[in-house]
């Protein structure tokens, strides 16, 4: 299903000989010009009450009217599920999302998703693509998201994530002990065998991950790392390529490893913690409305800080 709305504007003078798609892109900066030029194609986009090509030039001074159309969400069923909401305004939300939360309805998980809680919190995100969600979290990994509320904030977050310019940070227990940060610059992509999982591979997209130690373990260590990309599993991939995976990861992190020397006690804390111990500690960005540099923090969740505090107490 979808919504559908119309955008109505004059074409400044000092746009004179743009192309029509050039021009929108500047009208109405809140949408993508990939966006703009699809509802040109789509005979969406109306200038003095004439459909015309994308190429077309500007004389300056037209009118232009667009009927947009926006996908729905409505096969997603609301559902009342508590969101730990840490900042909502008229344009987004801010959530800290707990493990176990499926972040989006797939094969198997048509219900008790994030989507499903977001369709239930207001009505309105259901004229949104995916209900407003601009990018995603590991089902068991913890952490901060952000969620548009508006067609104009969903395009700028997007536009924002793609630019780069979405600063996330998260904090990640590793399997061993570095000695010191680094960058992973390696390209992740589709198993080539192994379909459901993530790898290092030639044919990926390019993956970029910074990370910094938090704090030594014995036996381990505590990162934060900083994306330039999201890739799917990157960080887990990522961390796994230098034999060093993020502790509990059911699906990169191998066969549970304590370190010898640990009281039976502890290594039964380790060897219980089933996912992977992966933290979205940090979000920030601008405003999509406001332009206001804003950043939220979220700390570790009872479980990842209650394994910490073991293997502090007895390391």
């Amino acid at each position: 299903m979808s919504s559908s709305a119309t955008l109505r504007a004059r074409i400044p003078e000092a746009l004179t000989g743009l192309r029509l798609d050039q021009a929108l892109a500047t009208v109405f900066d809140q949408h993508s010009r990939s966006r703009l030029q699809g509802w040109i194609r789509e005979g969406r986009v109306r200038l003095d009450d004439r459909i015309v090509s994308q190429r077309h030039r500007i004389q300056g001074g037209e009118k232009v009217e667009i009927e947009v159309v926006y996908d729905t969400v409505q096969a997603a069923q609301a559902e009342a599920i508590d969101l730990d909401i840490i900042h909502e305004d008229t344009h987004i939300i801010v959530i800290n999302k707990p493990a176990g939360l499926v972040v989006h309805p797939g094969a198997g998980n048509q219900q008790h998703t994030l989507m499903n809680a977001l369709m239930h919190h207001t009505d309105e995100l259901g004229k949104l693509p995916r209900a407003g969600i601009v990018h995603r979290l590991d089902k068991d990994t913890t952490g901060l998201m952000v969620i548009a509320k508006t067609p104009e904030a969903h395009t700028r977050l997007v536009a924002a994530i793609q630019a780069r310019r979405v600063r996330r940070q998260y904090l990640a227990l590793v399997r061993g002990e570095l000695i010191g940060g680094g960058t992973i610059d390696q390209p992740v992509g589709r198993h080539p065998v192994k379909r459901t999982r993530m790898a290092i591979h030639h044919a990926g997209k390019p993956a970029r991950t910074h990370y910094v130690i938090e704090e030594r373990l014995r036996g381990f260590t505590l990162l934060r790392c900083s994306l330039e990309t999201g890739r799917t599993h990157q960080i887990r991939v990522h961390m796994a390529s230098l034999k060093h995976p993020v502790v509990g990861d059911p699906v990169y992190g191998g066969r549970a490893f304590v370190p010898p020397g640990y009281a039976e006690s502890v290594r039964d804390s380790i060897r219980a913690f089933k996912r992977q111990a992966l933290h979205a500690c940090l979000l920030e960005l601008a405003h999509p409305d406001s332009g206001e540099l804003m950043s939220w923090q979220a700390p570790l969740p009872d479980d990842f800080s209650d394994l910490l505090g073991v293997i502090r107490d007895h390391g």
